[in-house]
């Protein structure tokens, strides 16, 4: 099939050689039957182009008719999408709104774990104490000579004897029972009223671990529960500096990266976003293996935030 443009040449060609030969005067029979011959020429070009503009038209209708079917699909394909990413992002607001008292009820359970083995540690250290105090009763010192054993049937050796013992079991426990109160029970006293939402009543008692018992190991989670205090009771700026404090002054406690969670879970609550953001990837980055870690990694995502901060 001929060219549209070649064509187009020809059939411009031939009209002007029409319009030439028309207007010359006939000069014989021969001319006039060139010019014939020239005229239906002519109109079958022009009939070749008709079909050719009529082909044209038809493939053109059809790719159109393609092209309105693709944006169609496009457009539905866009539709359920957006209907898929709506449904994911409220998914994560529902898993986010979660993720405080999920956080919550792990470090409760962390939190009993870690007063239990504060109670054998410590009731293993009593037993060993306790096992000194009887074997430097009962052994004489080093190089002295060994006394007549002492006359259980004499008049008050036996109530002397269970009146040292009993003297030596309690001396260490005692030696600041008028100042302290006891900092295990102390302690486990203030995880029940926190519980038990009795948060006024556990406040102080974490307060006493911390006034009494400065140094230790329980004074950091106590420390942390102050800050669990505010951010329940919607206090969230004192919940940051709790947290900090545990951050800056306990930052070997077991509740460190709990207390890095919360903090940045709290800057989020004061639409501090940002500060938030940096907390939550720096306690992934501090402490990745931890289950605080991963509930940091669940609130960024929930969030569309990238875990590393780009450079």
């Amino acid at each position: 099939m001929p060219k549209p443009h070649n064509l187009r040449n020809r059939i411009v060609t031939a009209a002007v050689l029409a319009v030439v030969l028309a207007s010359a005067p006939l000069r014989a029979h021969a001319a006039s039957k060139e010019i014939i011959e020239l005229q239906t020429q002519v109109q079958q070009l022009l009939d070749q182009m008709q079909r050719l503009q009529s082909t044209i038209d038809a493939k053109f209708g059809v790719m159109q008719h393609q092209v309105e079917q693709t944006a169609d699909s496009t457009n539905q394909m866009s539709v359920a999408v957006n209907a898929l990413q709506q449904k994911i992002n409220a998914q994560n607001e529902a898993g986010g709104g979660k993720l405080d008292t999920v956080s919550g009820q792990v470090q409760s359970l962390n939190d009993s774990v870690d007063e239990l083995k504060s109670r054998i540690a410590k009731l293993d250290k009593s037993i060993q104490d306790l096992q000194a105090q009887l074997q430097n009763n009962q052994s004489p010192p080093t190089g002295a000579a060994p006394s007549a054993a002492p006359d259980v049937n004499a008049p008050g050796n036996g109530s002397r004897s269970a009146a040292n013992l009993g003297a030596a079991v309690p001396q260490m426990g005692n030696q600041m029972g008028n100042q302290a109160p006891p900092l295990a029970e102390t302690f486990q006293a203030g995880v029940r009223d926190y519980n038990a939402a009795r948060y006024d009543v556990a406040a102080a008692e974490f307060e006493d671990v911390l006034r009494y018992y400065p140094l230790d190991e329980l004074a950091g989670q106590a420390q942390f529960y102050l800050g669990e205090i505010a951010y329940r009771q919607l206090n969230y700026a004192d919940a940051v500096k709790a947290f900090n404090a545990v951050l800056e002054s306990f930052p070997g406690s077991p509740k460190a990266p709990a207390a890095q969670l919360r903090k940045g879970l709290a800057l989020l609550q004061l639409n501090k976003k940002e500060a938030g953001i940096n907390e939550l990837r720096l306690l992934i980055k501090r402490h990745p293996q931890t289950p605080e870690a991963a509930q940091a990694r669940t609130k960024l995502n929930a969030m569309s935030v990238r875990i590393t901060a780009a450079h």
